[in-house]
């Protein structure tokens, strides 16, 4: 049975070359837009931390087009970095106090992201012949099912190989943002 995808692959493939320059433009109607306060920030930052969290625990048990990872939160879910990142721009956007980059984010998630997930998928399925039987047991963003073949244990090497760092300097930088408009905001 093939998969059936819910985007265009010539759709998938435009989106994603555009993947670096929606998320500059994320980046500036989130500083525009964000209106945090204090009970904002004490609610939405730990919704982020708990999502790069997850992104960093992925990040060290996946070795990109070396080996299918089925392990750690592979072993729950198939994309636990674009989860991660989902759950970060939940957090991001409670701590910023704006229903507008609620739907901008949304947006981004369903017409960015969940095509360049299908291409990854269209990929994995080309060189990890196993990659059919692993996603018909885990789906992809929701931990129901749970893989047991792996027992392969965390590397901060491969954490390192990822850049997860890059998601946790991103995050500190917008928390460093939302703490000088909130103060700024406040003062008004």
């Amino acid at each position: 049975m093939s998969p059936r995808y819910w985007f265009p692959k010539p759709y998938s493939d435009f989106v994603q070359r555009l993947r670096v320059g929606f998320g500059f433009l994320l980046l500036l109607a989130f500083a525009w837009l964000s209106q945090p306060n204090e009970v904002s920030l004490l609610a939405g930052l730990p919704v982020s931390m708990l999502g790069l969290l997850l992104r960093g625990w992925a990040g060290g048990h996946l070795a990109k087009d070396q080996r299918l990872a089925t392990s750690g939160p592979y072993a729950y879910v198939r994309n636990p970095l674009y989860l991660g990142t989902l759950i970060v721009a939940l957090g991001i956007v409670i701590a910023a106090r704006n229903g507008w980059l609620a739907l901008l984010f949304g947006a981004a998630f369903l017409f960015v992201y969940l095509p360049a997930i299908e291409l990854e998928e269209q990929h994995l399925r080309e060189i990890f012949p196993e990659y059919d039987l692993y996603a018909r047991r885990i789906y992809r963003f929701l931990p129901i099912a749970k893989w047991r073949e792996s027992n392969a244990r965390f590397s901060w090497r491969l954490y390192r190989k990822n850049e997860e760092y890059k998601a946790l300097l991103g995050f500190l930088i917008a928390v460093a943002w939302l703490i000088g408009k909130g103060r700024l905001t406040a003062s008004l």
